[in-house]
């Protein structure tokens, strides 16, 4: 790859300073840094330096999430795929011209056909996030006068996974426009963020279209009653497992625990799949990247609450009986404990700062679920509410320390 380097150093006199294309330069700056480390590196002992950059942390979370993403393809074909057997998901003939230019069919027991079907949805999605996602950080940097770096590289894997599959393509592009710019440019850029860029994006797609992003998914089990009652039927949604244990549509009876770890069941693209967020919980944590405190934490929170309202709860509200490893597999517990709360921006720097954050976080999830009857699902709002309040837990940390080291000294 030689010539590559050498094609990009004859470029960069064009986009450095006094060059034709000087206000340009973040953009040629972003593209030598995706593909080559830095020139310039520290050659004497003033600091203090480990092999840890801000690319490398970025890649290692994207290794952490490819469980993620290839299961959030299977998972969208594999449901897609129920639902056209049961006669209720039309087929456009995009669709069908790709699947018979790659001689697959729609047929549910096929891995290869789930995978191609699912990547219909997905890479779309995932296209469109870093399209307006990367056109917003280039221009923040051109505006700025500063270099382009990799903090929306993560960002923009997880927006796309933290999305029912039916969601329209021009509602994803306003949501990452709102994350990136009120969530984390106006702050100053990465590093300068006090909330979770994927999560606002999510938030405000949310209560913007909350029809569209609420959750509602393809659900086979009603498709053929839904084909039977109409013919003009173009897409089948229903809700999601939470949901109808909210609604009283279903109990805990009916659902599987096994299906909910693996991930086979209808739900946000990348969040379905315990499996795979626990691969990727284990790779952060083994290689330093993510907290364990937060975590732990989390799921202590999850299952002190879990307990309390078991114990005092009323008896006619099953969602305060929901067992506590059932929280753990159930809508995007799983997700956000490990890529969401554990992010080193958001989240405290202290070690007692992210046992305290990560337990209330499992504390408001638990408590949103069950207590809010117009909401059933409580990651997203609790790890946002705590983002707000990670700087103020890692303030009283600190001047504990500090008191209490005031105390010894006056001994």
């Amino acid at each position: 790859m030689r010539w590559l380097r050498k094609g990009l150093d004859r470029l960069a006199p064009h986009f450095e300073k006094e060059g034709r294309f000087a206000k340009l330069y973040p953009l040629y700056e972003a593209v030598d840094s995706l593909l080559y480390t830095t020139g310039s590196v520290t050659r004497t002992a003033s600091h203090v330096r480990d092999g840890l950059d801000l690319k490398r942390m970025m890649m290692a979370v994207v290794i952490a999430l490819v469980p993620c993403m290839l299961m959030a393809m299977y998972n969208t074909g594999y449901q897609a795929h129920l639902s056209i057997a049961a006669g209720a998901l039309p087929l456009d003939s995009f669709q069908t011209r790709i699947f018979e230019s790659l001689g697959l069919g729609f047929d549910p027991r096929s891995v290869l056909a789930c995978f191609a079907h699912g990547g219909l949805y997905f890479l779309p999605a995932l296209a469109v996030t870093f399209a307006v996602g990367g056109a917003i950080e280039v221009g923040s940097a051109m505006l700025r006068k500063h270099e382009v770096n990799e903090g929306f590289f993560v960002t923009g894997f997880l927006i796309p996974l933290t999305l029912p599959p039916a969601t329209p393509l021009w509602q994803i592009a306003l949501g990452v426009a709102f994350g990136v710019i009120f969530g984390k440019e106006v702050f100053g850029g990465t590093g300068m963020n006090f909330m979770n860029p994927a999560l606002l994006s999510r938030a405000f797609m949310f209560f913007a279209y909350p029809a569209d992003i609420s959750g509602h998914v393809w659900v086979a089990a009603r498709a053929r009653e839904a084909a039977a009652a109409s013919d003009q039927v173009d897409v089948v949604t229903g809700a999601s497992l939470l949901t109808q244990l909210n609604s009283g549509e279903a109990t805990i009876a009916d659902a599987s625990f096994w299906d909910a770890f693996l991930g086979t069941i209808p739900g946000s693209m990348g969040e379905t799949s315990a499996l795979a967020c626990l691969l990727g919980a284990v790779f952060l944590t083994v290689i330093g990247i993510a907290s364990w405190r937060i975590m732990v934490g989390v799921t202590v929170g999850t299952f002190l609450t879990v307990l309390l309202l078991d114990t005092v709860g009323a008896a006619d509200n099953p969602l305060l009986h929901i067992p506590f490893h059932f929280h753990l597999v159930l809508g995007g517990w799983a997700f956000g404990t490990v890529f969401m709360a554990t992010d080193p921006v958001t989240a405290p720097f202290t070690d007692r700062g992210r046992w305290l954050y990560g337990v209330l976080i499992g504390v408001l999830i638990v408590l949103i679920r069950a207590v809010n009857p117009a909401y059933p699902e409580g990651v997203m709002l609790a790890i946002l509410f705590m983002n707000m309040f990670s700087a103020l837990l890692d303030h009283f940390v600190v001047r504990a320390n500090i008191r209490r080291r005031e105390q010894g000294y006056a001994r």
